[in-house]
């Protein structure tokens, strides 16, 4: 004798949890279609109305402005001065990405020094620069710092021969004779190169114990790269010289750019030093205890044992703080440093269309930031702790 289970009877479409989340899902994508659309047509609307363009066709028509820094003309098309935009936002972002990780996590391994100078200044760095607003930091270092403290050309500070600092902005020694690109590309193949090195030595270290040297001879191999690339493309070093009222040779950092970059990066090692210091205290102390019974120095078991699980924890939130740094860059518009955002104002100020100019604005730092979050993400998969 066979008994059948009992037939449960399915809830109704308007008691059913997943169509009611589809629905509700839907309501809403409709309702924020139906607003984009509305705000859509009025803008086209008004702006037919008022008889102000609203397409694209401003980037054709000739800049009218010159762009300091830069060697540009103001018969060049629009679109040609947003390319010099995106550039210089990018090399600020770039330039400020790297120089704010290394302070940060120096100040956020000071923070946990039992040194008492090292420690109670980082104390004072975090907790100093993180209360001031990023516009306050950025005009006291173009005011006070560049514009006051800084001297004359005339009686401009020779640092060595190698470089010059005066009002009129820094100036360091560069190289000539080739291109900035091609000396990236054999950086890359260094980089590269060292990247291989470090995987056959660590299979070598797994199959015979040796030492895997991994740093020496990965390190060796990127400078024999460089030096190779140095003479075979021709680079040659200029150094900056004082002539009169400017500086020949080298290659200028304008004061605009130099303050910018400077208060960027001390804000946001600020905010990834306590990343940092709050990723270091995350990890269980027996691991540091471990590194101790191994018999590893206070400066190993950091390096070797602590830090690397720190890093696991601190990349998603340090990656955060790299979105700020391009985001913020934009207040450089401010002091006259011409990123894409004072290229967008200045274009609007000559009369062509605000909408068009700042929407190409906004694609751009959103693809941006969608570039830089990718790289954290693979970062973050490629580090992170995977369980069995």
């Amino acid at each position: 004798m066979t008994t059948t289970p009992p037939q449960v009877a399915r809830p109704p479409l308007y008691r059913n949890v997943n169509v009611l989340k589809w629905v509700f899902q839907l309501v809403v994508f409709f309702i924020v279609l139906a607003i984009l659309f509305w705000l859509a047509n009025n803008y086209l609307t008004r702006s037919q109305d008022l008889g102000i363009p609203t397409s694209f066709d401003f980037l054709d028509q000739p800049t009218s402005f010159d762009i300091t820094g830069a060697d540009f003309s103001p018969a060049e098309p629009v679109r040609n001065a947003y390319l010099v935009g995106i550039g210089n936002t990018i090399r600020i972002s770039a330039v400020g990405i790297v120089f704010a990780t290394a302070l940060g996590i120096l100040v956020g391994i000071g923070r946990l020094s039992r040194n008492w100078v090292v420690n109670k200044l980082s104390t004072v760095f975090v907790e100093s620069l993180r209360n001031i607003p990023l516009l306050v930091i950025m005009t006291f270092c173009f005011l006070g710092i560049v514009l006051q403290l800084f001297p004359r050309i005339e009686e401009a500070w020779n640092l060595g021969g190698l470089v010059i600092v005066s009002n009129r902005g820094v100036s360091v020694t560069w190289f000539e004779g080739t291109t900035v690109a091609a000396l990236l590309g054999f950086l890359f193949l260094g980089v590269a190169g060292w990247w291989l090195i470090a995987r056959w030595r660590r299979g070598v270290f797994e199959r015979t114990g040796a030492p895997t040297r991994a740093g020496l001879l990965g390190s060796s191999f990127l400078i024999l790269v460089m030096v190779t690339g140095w003479f075979v493309l021709g680079a040659t070093v200029t150094t900056p010289e004082v002539a009169g009222r400017a500086v020949a040779g080298g290659i200028r950092v304008d004061p605009s750019y130099f303050a910018v970059l400077v208060a960027l990066v001390i804000y946001t090692a600020s905010h990834i030093a306590e990343i940092t210091r709050g990723s270091i205290q995350a990890v269980p102390k027996g691991q540091g205890e471990a590194g101790s019974a191994l018999a590893l120095s206070g400066s190993q078991r950091l390096w070797f044992v602590v830090l690397p699980q720190a890093m696991r924890i601190a990349i998603p939130p340090i990656g955060n703080q790299y979105l700020n740094l391009i985001k913020n860059s934009s207040l450089g518009a401010a002091f006259a440093y011409f990123d894409l955002t004072l290229v967008a104002q200045i274009t609007v100020g000559n009369g062509k269309p605000a909408v068009p100019a700042f929407v190409l604005a906004l694609v751009f730092y959103v693809v941006l930031s969608l570039i830089t979050s990718t790289f954290v993400n693979l970062a973050n998969r490629h580090f992170k702790l995977v369980e069995r």
